[in-house]
């Protein structure tokens, strides 16, 4: 729902960044690895219940995660980058962003459950959510592509919007990392939040595709 106005906001000042980082040894993909091994440790801290350095962690993954592509548009637009390798990228990107969102949800659950005795279910809720989230976009997307139906908006995949998209996911990793002692809590609304997403999806990208 916030990804839209949150690109809006955040275009200027991460192509500022971009433009910055663009040396020879700084590659989109390099930036999506590192996103994706910080995500990862982000999740391990937090299974470790060191709260403040996987949320540092997570930040800073996600930073990664939102450079690549401003990296990858500026470097198109000079012509130092064939179009080919942005599928690539874009699949790369994808990716690992469902890695870490899964890793990061299993790891705040180990670290809650373990030092504030935690319940899992609603962890385990929340991962059944992404799945069919990410069940439902990803399909939507190869559909529309083969059928000529994409949602142009700049990014490698047609996305379909929803209550719950990469902003709030972010925004939502943070606060149960802030306050690891409510995260069952955090992650029940969650899990909530999260479904009626996947069924507005499902819904659209029926609509969209009949």
């Amino acid at each position: 729902m916030l990804d839209a106005p949150a690109r809006r906001l955040l275009d200027h000042p991460l192509s500022g960044v971009a433009r910055f980082i663009d040396r020879p040894l700084v590659s989109p993909n390099r930036l999506t690895l590192i996103g994706l091994a910080t995500g990862l440790g982000s999740a391990a801290a937090a299974a470790g219940q060191w709260w403040w350095w996987a949320l540092a962690l997570w930040l800073f993954s996600r930073l990664m995660d939102g450079l690549d592509g401003p990296l990858a548009r500026r470097r198109r637009a000079d012509g130092r980058a064939a179009s080919p390798g942005s599928e690539s990228g874009g699949f790369l990107d994808i990716t690992a962003d469902f890695f870490v969102y899964g890793a990061t949800v299993v790891g705040v659950a180990v670290g809650a459950t373990r030092q504030y005795d935690a319940d899992w279910l609603p962890f385990v809720l929340v991962l059944l959510a992404y799945y069919v989230n990410g069940t439902a976009f990803l399909a939507f997307s190869s559909i529309a592509e083969r059928t000529g139906r994409q949602r142009e908006d700049g990014r490698s995949l047609s996305f379909l919007g929803g209550l719950a998209e990469g902003t709030e996911t972010i925004a939502v990793h943070s606060v149960w990392l802030l306050l690891p002692a409510h995260a069952g809590t955090i992650a029940t609304v969650w899990a909530a939040v999260v479904g009626l997403s996947a069924a507005q999806r499902i819904v659209a990208g029926f609509r969209d595709l009949s």
